[in-house]
Formats: structure tokens, sequence, C-alpha cells
């Protein structure tokens, strides 16, 4: 019997089936409150996201003249105030009077950073400029999160961190290192409805994929505007913490994300032929990752953001909008698959590759993601049952193994992988 129907529950006393139309209701009229925080006054922006609607056999003179397809969205800056390290260092170890090593400890101190310090430095200034040059170093994750065992509650956040902060501030939660930019709106429930209204037929499940990378592109492409290009570009003077006023120069030093995510933000087919986004190293030899051929391979084949990566891109999009080319079809597979390519423009690549900018190299690798959560999970739960199928008393070892007077304390029957009760 449901809690709900429980006969000791009260007519009034029982939850309340409200509706999603209801719910939005009441967000809209608790936004018009002034008392809550997420109004203009606050920095909040709000915006609408356009997608253009491809469609198998019908044809537009451009890209431009095809349909579109509406999503309202929010979008958040926030300014840090606290101080950071603004000017990059090489940190080493004096390990013995005639021998150092070099540290690689903070994103401030690695050489990645260093070498945008230089480039920043090295800028033509106009004249009577003498502010001190500095970088402001990006760090930003993503994160699609489910918000209920039950339903379809859920939030897509973007949040930034920043490189000039050291790392033992920023994993500290009372530091309030952790700026929230903005929250991705999903794609409409009602999208096969206006999809069938507008074509007379519903979409197909790559014309849905298409709209998802579209929107999530579509939605830096708010980030990155003019303002923000031209901080990119010529920098912008703020009076630091320090007392000390700089022109400061906004960096993407990294992108964390699953890989699920990395993937549409790349730009790249998921689990496609070449399925990493920083390198073109094939599925077919991904077995000899680790290896010394493999490290050399990921460097002499690492992606370039360049004119053959866009023209592809383009040449691509014409067919479909401009011939009716099926979004996953053979035409349209010939001019992206060597690379794994997908049809959506990239606004990272749009953006910043004409300053020189390789929006492949700041996908780094997500450990609590891509392996802690996912990959380690699935081996461990391989490994059991492995040791269930070779029987005796391997399992009983193993829980003995996990028990007290271990490094890490586990429960007493481990193989059992339960989760503890609240």
């Amino acid at each position: 019997m449901a809690v709900t129907d429980a006969p000791t529950l009260a007519r009034d006393d029982q939850i309340p089936r409200s509706s999603r139309i209801t719910e939005a209701k009441n967000i809209d009229t608790y936004l018009q409150d002034k008392s809550n925080p997420f109004r203009e006054e606050y920095g909040w922006n709000q915006s609408s996201i356009k997608i253009k609607l491809p469609n198998e056999g019908t044809k537009w003179p451009s890209e431009t003249d095809a349909p579109e397809l509406e999503i309202p969205g929010s979008v958040f800056t926030d300014n840090a105030s606290i101080s950071f390290n603004m000017i990059p260092y090489r940190k080493y170890w004096q390990c013995s009077p005639d021998r150092a090593i070099e540290v690689f400890s903070e994103a401030y101190s690695s050489p990645e950073m260093l070498e945008m310090y230089d480039e920043i430095n090295a800028l033509p200034r106009e004249a009577g400029d003498k502010y001190e040059c500095s970088i402001v170093s990006l760090m930003f994750w993503s994160d699609a999160t489910h918000l209920a065992n039950f339903g379809d509650a859920s939030l897509w956040p973007f949040y930034l961190y920043f490189g000039n902060q050291s790392k033992y501030v920023r994993g500290k939660p009372t530091a309030s290192a952790c700026h929230h930019v903005a929250y991705i709106p999903t794609l409409l429930d009602d999208l096969q409805d206006q999809y069938m209204k507008i074509f007379g037929e519903p979409s197909s499940s790559e014309v849905y994929t298409y709209c998802k990378r579209e929107l999530m592109q579509a939605i830096w492409a708010l980030l990155l505007d003019e303002k923000f290009m031209h901080a990119y570009v010529h920098g912008i003077v703020i009076k630091c913490s320090d007392g000390i006023t700089r022109r400061i120069f906004p960096r993407f030093f990294t992108y964390s994300a699953n890989y699920p995510e990395k993937v549409i933000l790349s730009g790249i087919k998921n689990l496609g032929k070449c399925p990493c986004p920083r390198c073109l190293t094939k599925k077919t030899e991904i077995h000899l990752m680790g290896t010394k051929r493999d490290m050399k391979r990921q460097i002499r084949r690492m992606r370039k953001d360049d004119w053959k990566h866009h023209q592809e891109v383009e040449d691509a999009r014409k067919l479909i909008f401009q011939l009716g080319a099926p979004v996953d079809g053979s035409c349209v597979k010939k001019i992206l698959n060597d690379e794994s390519l997908v049809l959506t423009r990239n606004s990272f690549s749009e953006k910043l590759c004409p300053h020189g900018f390789n929006c492949f190299r700041m996908f780094i690798v997500d450990e609590l993601h891509e392996f802690e959560l996912g990959a380690w999970k699935a081996i461990l739960t391989r490994l059991f049952r492995i040791l269930h199928a070779a029987g005796g008393h391997a399992i009983q070892k193993l829980n003995e193994s996990f028990g007290r007077g271990t490094i890490q304390k586990f429960n007493t029957n481990a193989s059992a992988m339960k989760h503890l009760a609240a």
C-alpha cells in the first residue's frame, strides 16, 4: 500500500500530487518576490536558447532559414572577493646541494600557467598602459545531477573555481570557493509535439541528440559574449585585494566533466572511431594505453582546433540544411567520421581559436566521475563475481581483509556492497 493512501494519514496530511505546470507557476511567483536571491541586481541574467531544427528531405536556401526551437534558461556571473596568487612561479625541492627537483602541486606553479603568463605579457600594449598584467585561471566543472530517486527532477549546473587559489583552500567547503556560473536547461518535454507541428513527423533519436549538443554549445555561446571576449583579448583593469591595480586576462585552464559531457562539449561522437576528446587515438588502439608507444602517440596525434576542423563541420551542416541530408547519413559520416566529429559548431572553438586557443587541451581526466564512481564500481562488482564463481572461501577471505585492523574500515560483509541507511 502506498504511503499516501495509508489510513493513518488524514486527507489534509496526504502528499499533494503537484503537476509540473503548477510548480513552474510557483517558481515564477517566487522569482517576482524582491526577497529572492536570483534577481538581476544580484547578477542573474535570463536568456533563451534557439536551436535550428534539421529534417531529412527538407531543404532551405541556408541554415538561417531553418525553423527554430526556443528554450528558456538563466545565466549567473559571480565576482570573487578573495586574494589570489596573481604571479605564477616554478617551485623546486632542493633535495641535495647539487640537485633540485621541480615540484608540481598548484595550478599557479604549472608549466601551462607560466606559458599563459608569458603569452599575455608579450601582447602589444596601448600607450600609457603601465598596469601589471596577470591571469585569472578559470577551472570549470559541470555535472548533471538527478535530484530524486522517483521522478525526473534534475539539475545541470556549471560551476567555477579559480586556479589562482590554493587547492588546499578550494577543497574546503567553508571557503566558498565554488562559484555557480549557469544552470543548463534540458530540452523541452514537448519537443516531439513541436517537431510534429513543423515537419508532420516525429524526430529521430539522432535529431534529438543533435538538439542536445546544440543546446550545450548555445549556452556557452551566451557565456562567451562580447564583454567576456573583450576581457579575454584586452584584459580588464581590476583593483585586486592586495591593493594593486592590475590588467587581468581570463584564461580557460581546465574543464572537468564525465565522459558523456566532455563528448558534448568537445564536439565529438560518443565512443566513436576516435573516442578521446584530447587526441586522435583510435578505439582499436585503446588496449595499448599506458605503454611508451601510446604516450608518444597521444602527443603526436593531439587534436588540433584549426581551419580544417571548422570547414568540415560547416560542409556537413550545409548538407543537412541546404540539401536535406539525414543527420546520420553516409554523406555526413564521410566528412566527419575520420576524427569522430559531429555537426555541432563548438562555441569554444569559434570564439577562442582565432586567438590561438586549442579547446581540446582543456578537457582533463575527471577521476571522480570517470573512474571512482563508474569504472571502479564496475570493476569491483566484476571481481566479486569472479570470487563467487571460484567458490571455496575466497569471498570470506576478502571480507576478512576489509575488517578491523586494516587501513580502511569497511562493513563486515564488504562483498554485499550495501549502502548504509540514513
